[in-house]
């Protein structure tokens, strides 16, 4: 299959995934008992105020119809508008998942990062004292829940030590100080949120670290013993640049696990954000589910699958792109 090929299929590949996720959603949130107006009427509403609503929102037409407007309105960015905070759902979501971003994202890439540079000097130098005893704290770690992980920093960061704050993205006071009319970046541009940011930060990128580093260990050491690895090593090629040539082919299952982590850690990330009490996608989803704001419950979850198979797709494209034996016998 020429790469060109390969890129279509997988782009029509990706373009069905997200379709089928939608009509899942659709029917899942249309077909569980208890509708909408079931919960108005049960919160006291005419119905008048009932049929109304049904009316604004399209209830009443066949199910086709009711099918055909929502994929329309989600190609345009539409959602819907928020049940509980009746404001649209993407002005609502879209700063608490950029809150989520912004800690999911360098916190699992600070964590690649340090796994596999550890991982490739654990393969390079085997037997080695950080080898030996260095790989168990770090899987011991990192096969931890997240949120007990959360707990435990918290206690001795936030609680024995006093170093951090113990939760929240700033303080009060701070929020105060730069007033309603601040820019909506202007917080994270402070002191203050640097200081709330550290600890969950941190948190994510120790969890995150093991992965990599058993797979660039494991990755290192199969490159190694392959012919023209061996060949470089013996016509004297210089060792940095044997153990550039080494990495280069040593990472690129670190290229594929890479996505699936960051959605891993995003769809994850809910108890860790209630933990510190971080104002991310993980907490509006829980507030959406107390509040049954189907809206915003379901345009969360679209997102959140949305982010992994998009990822999966850009992630077999630059696969390709490295190697494109990998498209060709694909």
């Amino acid at each position: 299959m020429s790469m060109k090929r390969y890129f279509v299929v997988r782009t029509i590949q990706t373009g069905v995934l997200l379709l089928l996720i939608l009509t899942f959603l659709f029917l899942l949130f249309r077909l569980i008992p208890g509708s909408i107006s079931d919960q108005l009427v049960f919160q006291g509403a005419s119905p008048e105020a009932v049929a109304a609503f049904e009316e604004q929102w399209g209830l009443n037409d066949p199910l086709h119809i009711q099918y055909w407007h929502y994929l329309v309105n989600m190609a345009q960015l539409d959602p819907g508008t928020s049940l509980h905070y009746r404001k649209p759902v993407l002005e609502y979501v879209k700063y608490k998942m950029f809150n989520t971003f912004i800690l999911v994202a360098p916190g699992v890439t600070a964590g690649y990062l340090l796994g596999t540079s550890l991982g490739t000097m654990m393969g390079i130098k085997r037997d080695s004292i950080l080898e030996k005893y260095g790989i168990f704290p770090i899987v011991g770690v990192g096969t931890t829940p997240s949120f007990f992980l959360a707990i435990i920093g918290v206690i001795i960061f936030a609680g024995w030590l006093n170093l951090v704050p113990t939760s929240g993205m700033i303080a009060p006071q701070v929020a105060v100080e730069l007033g309603e009319d601040a820019p909506w970046w202007k917080i994270y541009t402070t002191g203050n949120f640097l200081w709330h940011y550290i600890l969950p930060f941190g948190v994510i990128a120790i969890k995150y670290m093991y992965e990599p580093l058993l797979i660039m260990r494991t990755s290192v050491v199969e490159v190694a013993g392959q012919d023209f690895l061996k060949y470089h090593k013996l016509t004297g090629l210089p060792r940095n640049r044997w153990v550039r040539h080494l990495g280069k082919h040593a990472i690129i299952p670190i290229i594929t696990f890479y996505p699936i982590s960051l959605g891993r850690a995003i769809s994850g990330l809910v108890l860790i954000e209630i933990v510190f009490n971080w104002p991310g996608i993980g907490n509006a989803l829980v507030e959406a589910v107390l509040q049954q704001d189907y809206p915003v419950i379901q345009f969360v979850f679209f997102l959140t699958a949305a982010f992994v198979i998009i990822g999966n797709y850009v992630v077999d494209i630059v696969y390709g792109m490295i190697d494109p034996r990998i498209s060709i016998a694909d």
